[in-house]
């Protein structure tokens, strides 16, 4: 297969934890031309959606650069046989009109996992509100007085933005702070932008955990991140420790309850955030964690997600 990658620029990608990076590694070893772009490289020319893709050849880390480019070539989305949008939040306008570029080259016979379509109806934070009977007590609101009721109901709440990624903008609020007001401030700007807030689990210090389903089937460890002392957020990016394990029997049920219907709404690749066995987001742009899991256990979720891949251009 023609694989295509769009990607943020190669120069940060961090070939020792990166899961795009172990994508193409495995596609690589099963034969496969990697290809990539950024998103700024997509455009359309009056008739179809068209690409300006790079040919990589993957090098030794050791040795230097880890990839070696040819000249960039220009083609139409569908030449691919497989394009993976892997570009990272934030969820912009920018993003967005990819995700509808995308669309259009689906239109035209184009193969793009995740789904374009999917991504944008499943809002990271918000998707996990069709799934109530996982989640904790949870609103999503501009109110401050409604952010203040349930902190005093709750004691103690998780407020985020509905755009944030990689633990930013993460408030944990308690009753009775006498900075809440201005927390609440600075997080729905007087009423102007959407918040939502979780009852705080203290289940976090045992780790948020990172689930991965790939093309309905349920990768079998997870890998729980652990907040640093002192913090609420078990993000790796916000220095948080990965600890791969095998699923808990709670952890199953939520998988496999998700698993098929988001498969089936074009969801290749889904990154589901439990803490304390509840659910708490639903990861669909970039998910993470390949290779802090394969390190750890030896199980290859690369190598399956690239056999679901070819299975899914196959079908």
């Amino acid at each position: 297969m023609r694989v295509l990658l769009i990607l943020d620029p190669l120069p940060q990608i961090k070939t020792y934890k990166d899961t795009s990076y172990a994508m193409m590694v495995a596609a690589s070893a099963r034969g496969h031309e990697i290809h990539v772009c950024g998103p700024g490289d997509l455009w359309f020319d009056g008739t179809q959606v068209c690409v300006a893709a790079t040919r990589l050849q993957l090098q030794p880390p050791a040795q230097g650069d880890w990839y070696l480019l040819s000249e960039p070539d220009e083609q139409p989305l569908q030449f691919f046989d497989a394009t993976l949008m892997r570009k990272d939040p934030p969820f912009d306008l920018e993003y967005l009109y990819a995700t509808m570029l995308l669309e259009r080259a689906v239109a035209k016979g184009a193969r793009v996992f995740n789904d374009p379509r999917a991504i944008r109806d499943h809002n990271e934070k918000l998707a996990i509100t069709e799934f109530p009977q996982f989640c904790a007590p949870t609103i999503v609101t501009r109110d401050p007085r409604r952010l203040r009721a349930f902190v005093a109901e709750h004691g103690q709440a998780i407020f985020k933005l509905l755009d944030g990624m990689g633990g930013t903008s993460i408030f944990q609020a308690r009753e009775g702070d006498a900075n809440l007001s201005v927390i609440i401030e600075t997080m729905n700007l007087f009423g102007a932008r959407s918040v939502m807030a979780q009852r705080f689990l203290p289940e976090i210090s045992e780790g948020d955990k990172r689930i991965l389903l790939i093309a309905g089937a349920v990768v079998p460890y997870s890998l729980a991140r652990i907040p640093q002392k002192g913090e609420s957020r078990g993000n790796l990016a916000a220095g948080g420790t990965g600890r791969a394990q095998t699923l808990s029997a709670r952890d199953r049920e939520i998988a496999e309850a998700l698993a098929q219907p988001l498969w089936e709404r074009g969801l290749l690749l889904v990154g589901l955030d439990v803490i304390g066995g509840c659910l708490t987001e639903i990861n669909v742009t970039s998910p993470t964690c390949f290779q802090e899991i394969t390190q750890q256990t030896g199980y290859n979720v690369a190598e399956q997600f690239v056999v679901a891949l070819e299975a899914a251009v196959a079908q």
